[in-house]
């Protein structure tokens, strides 16, 4: 019905955490340490794919395309470092704004740069690094996952949509949660990134019940059809994680309404409980249902 392997769920992760890497830094506001960091993560990520592969069963269209991932999230993160006398367009805006927004209040010209410049004393030049690049892996571990999802046999449709659901899924868990931590960097950045991100989870999260649910699905585990092992008892885990996933996505948002800084930490938090949810909501229904 659907197979658990440790190279697909890494594979998972990294064309997910890529996409959402995209998603966040297309509006050219975070700074480029930001990207560093995930690419840096969501390379090592997809090395371990391909490593768990050769080590556990190879599948050749999927371990190629780990790898490929993984060189291409190096290859990336080269052309945003040489780049980075550039800086990012929008970071300068928004630090230029608020320069005048408190010269208005205070009289005081702030001249200083931000803390956060990967080279604040230069000024920007040459050309800046364009986000779309970072969907060059994304498209790559699309082909391998659509090709592990085939190779995993049974319902093929069934198969590439809970394979590529699930990617969206945890990438979109895992960056939110970067991401919180990476207002301590850049105190200055604005909530809507992190609102967006924590929306697109919202998306996400009937999209995955729903994929989960599709026969054969966590239903037949309910009605006894398939037997968990435990007595039904990973069943209904299953289904307090993914009660549990969308309360605290809804508890987050409520969070960052609030206006006080500590409000992203606390949303920060619990991100962290998300993602143990989140991952419960996809890997115990695959181990349930393999």
């Amino acid at each position: 019905m659907i197979r658990l392997d440790a190279a697909t769920v890494l594979l998972q992760w990294a064309t997910g955490g890529m996409l959402f890497c995209w998603f966040t830094t297309r509006r050219r506001v975070v700074g480029l340490g930001y990207g560093w960091l995930l690419r840096g993560v969501y390379a090592c990520f997809a090395a371990g794919a391909f490593a768990a592969g050769l080590a556990l069963g190879f599948a050749p269209a999927r371990d190629i395309a780990s790898i490929a991932v993984a060189i291409t999230c190096v290859a990336v993160l080269g052309v945003s470092v040489a780049r980075r006398r550039a800086g990012v367009s929008g970071q300068r805006a928004e630090f230029d704004r608020r320069s005048e927004r408190v010269a208005a209040m205070t009289g005081i010209d702030r001249t200083v740069e931000p803390t956060d410049d990967p080279t604040p004393a230069a000024p920007a030049s040459g050309r800046e690094f364009d986000p779309r690049l970072d969907l060059i892996p994304v498209v790559i571990g699309v082909v391998g996952l659509v090709a592990a999802a085939v190779d995993a046999g049974g319902d093929t449709t069934v198969a590439i949509l809970r394979t590529l659901v699930g990617a969206a899924f945890i990438g979109a868990i895992s960056d939110a949660m970067l991401l919180g931590h990476w207002y301590l960097v850049q105190p200055g950045l604005p909530r809507k990134l992190l609102n967006e991100i924590v929306t697109a989870v919202a998306w996400l999260w009937p999209l995955e019940l729903i994929v989960m649910l599709l026969p054969t699905g966590m239903i037949a585990v309910f009605t006894g059809e398939v037997d968990d092992g435990w007595g039904g008892m990973l069943g209904w885990m299953w289904a307090a994680c993914a009660v549990t996933t969308i309360v605290l996505v809804f508890v987050t948002k409520a969070a960052l309404r609030e206006r006080y800084y500590s409000a992203v930490m606390a949303a920060t938090g619990l991100l962290y409980l998300a993602i143990l949810t989140g991952f419960g909501m996809d890997i115990v229904a695959r181990a349930v249902l393999s």
